[in-house]
């Protein structure tokens, strides 16, 4: 009874932390989805120049640690630029992590591009569409069930790569179970800090299997 009391008392700080741990995890997924929606363009155009830089830009993110980045940004940036300061911890999260996970994002955009075959165009050609008809009717339903699962699978490990932005004492659910647990001297704390992890896992995974289910069937149709 007194663990649960425990357990009890602690929750408001830890579902403070899931709120901080979500939402940056979703806004920085979408944005990091639009910026690799162009990079991948960027990266198949015909133009050598955009093509290089994009590639660049890819093989930064990729190549060095999310944390290295993240504390470039919030630490390094603003003493050797003072106008690019960043006093919200947030906000320097958020722009980490999009910047770092576009790169990723640009790799499965461009491959679920390339993956669609010539064909295509050619047959909404034969029905008459136009080509903004086939890119909306056949194309791009097709690209988004491709897209689904490994998007899906990057936005889960972002939501558990998050937890590192208790080094810039942001309080996501990470920093307010150390919080817990040094104002209290118990380990007790990881046990729910580890529960809510594993709920907004688990439901976040079963919304993308019921995205990736819903355009499976309706590219069926």
């Amino acid at each position: 009874m007194e663990v649960l009391q425990k357990i009890y008392s602690w929750m408001p700080q830890l579902l403070n932390g899931a709120w901080i741990t979500v939402s940056l995890t979703s806004l920085s997924a979408s944005a990091a989805l639009f910026i690799g929606f162009f990079l991948a363009l960027g990266k198949m155009s015909k133009n050598a120049v955009l093509r290089k830089l994009c590639g660049a830009y890819t093989f930064f993110f990729r190549g060095t640690p999310l944390l290295m980045q993240l504390f470039f940004i919030y630490y390094a940036l603003p003493s050797i630029i003072p106008a690019f300061t960043i006093k919200s911890r947030f906000l320097a999260a958020f722009i980490a992590f999009s910047l770092n996970c576009a790169a990723y994002c640009a790799e499965i955009v461009r491959a679920a591009i390339q993956s669609i075959d010539k064909s295509q165009y050619e047959a909404g050609r034969v029905l008459g569409l136009t080509y903004m008809q086939t890119v909306r009717h056949i194309i791009l339903p097709q690209i988004i069930k491709r897209l689904i699962p490994p998007i899906g699978n990057e936005f889960i490990m972002m939501l558990k790569d998050v937890s590192i932005v208790s080094m810039i004492a942001l309080v996501d659910i990470t920093r307010a179970m150390r919080s817990i647990e040094s104002s209290t001297g118990s380990a007790l704390v990881y046990i729910p800090a580890m529960f809510l992890y594993l709920v907004i896992t688990a439901v976040f995974t079963a919304v993308f299997k019921r995205l990736e289910k819903k355009y499976s069937i309706e590219a069926g149709q």
